[in-house]
């Protein structure tokens, strides 16, 4: 992973848990900095709320910031063939049975929206496999991701989910992948969802599962879904399960899936915090298929015990 290497401090605002709102039952449980790509030279500390069962990052960055801490090299912004190789076909063909069978009941025209879309590599699976009638949409704050998706079958909402005024009622099936950690309010972004979703439909949700093996053996400083200082929140099944409900969603669906991902930036992240070789340090990274294939079969059995890297959520609007 490309390091930036930026030396000055950023800038911070307070934060507390994003289900109670509060930090009075709140307890240290990592430090940890930017061990990939290097924006700053900030320690930073995730705190768990014990009430809750969920962690967040306090302080955290202000949103002024996002520009710097989401590099111009970030992997969100650049996942192409070209760039990574096999772990990006590996990606896609797992990505691409997950999709289809959340989408498996969207009518013909119907309407998909991604929400933190990125480059557009969620969106594109469905243009090429799913229904050619569907209706595809990107919400993505980041003007260089935004720009990278370029397609005409997508149509691309500029900013974040609060400001791009999406209809009410409209939309039969949304995606949250690896996004809802990333935002400083998840019940606003839940309940806003929840708002743009038709009566009946659905939201799919891929975040970091606080309670997975790969999260137990990292958890005081290199725990890859840490992510500092770019993940703001973090959930066990029971804290989302309780963000789901404050933004009056049903959980159709939870359970953990398997991801070499977090495995393999647990070991790069020990590794450059101990100033290991750069070349041991970068066979650590979404572009080692040796070390991403190796987690995978461990990740497998961790998934198979119920305690996988990442939580999978379907949740739906009541009609």
């Amino acid at each position: 992973m490309a390091e930036t290497r930026n030396h000055t401090t950023l800038t911070m605002v307070d934060s507390a848990c994003s289900v109670c709102g509060k930090r009075d039952r709140s307890r240290l449980v990592a430090r940890g900095e930017d061990f990939e790509y290097r924006t700053s030279p900030d320690t930073f500390q995730m705190y768990l709320c014990e009430r809750c069962d969920a962690y967040f990052l306090h302080p955290r960055p202000e949103r002024s910031e996002l520009g710097r801490i989401y590099p111009p090299n970030y992997h969100a912004y650049e996942f192409s063939e070209d760039e990574y190789g096999i772990a990006y076909e590996f990606r896609r063909r797992l990505e691409k049975r997950r999709l289809l069978d959340w989408c498996h009941d969207v009518p013909s025209g119907g309407s998909i929206v991604d929400i933190g879309a990125g480059d557009g590599f969620h969106l594109r699976i469905l243009r090429d496999f799913g229904d050619p009638t569907w209706r595809l949409e990107a919400v993505e704050p980041d003007e260089r991701a935004a720009e990278a998706i370029s397609d005409p079958r997508i149509q691309v909402h500029r900013g974040f989910l609060d400001e791009v005024g999406l209809p009410p009622d409209s939309y039969d099936f949304a995606m949250m992948i690896m996004v809802i950690e990333h935002v400083d309010d998840p019940a606003g972004i839940l309940r806003s969802v929840h708002r743009i979703l038709r009566p009946g439909g659905r939201v799919g949700i891929v975040t970091d599962n606080i309670r997975s093996v790969d999260a137990r053996l990292g958890r005081r400083r290199h725990w890859g879904g840490y992510h500092f200082p770019r993940h703001f929140n973090l959930f066990s099944p029971r804290s989302l399960r309780s963000l789901a409900a404050e933004a009056g969603l049903e959980v159709v669906e939870l359970k953990s899936m398997m991801s070499p991902v977090n495995w393999t930036y647990t070991v790069h992240n020990y590794l450059a915090d101990r100033s290991a070789p750069e070349w041991l340090v970068r066979s650590f990274t979404l572009k080692s298929a040796l070390a991403l294939g190796g987690f995978t079969l461990v990740d497998a059995l961790c998934t198979f015990a119920g305690r996988g890297a990442l939580m999978r959520a379907v949740l739906r609007k009541p009609d």
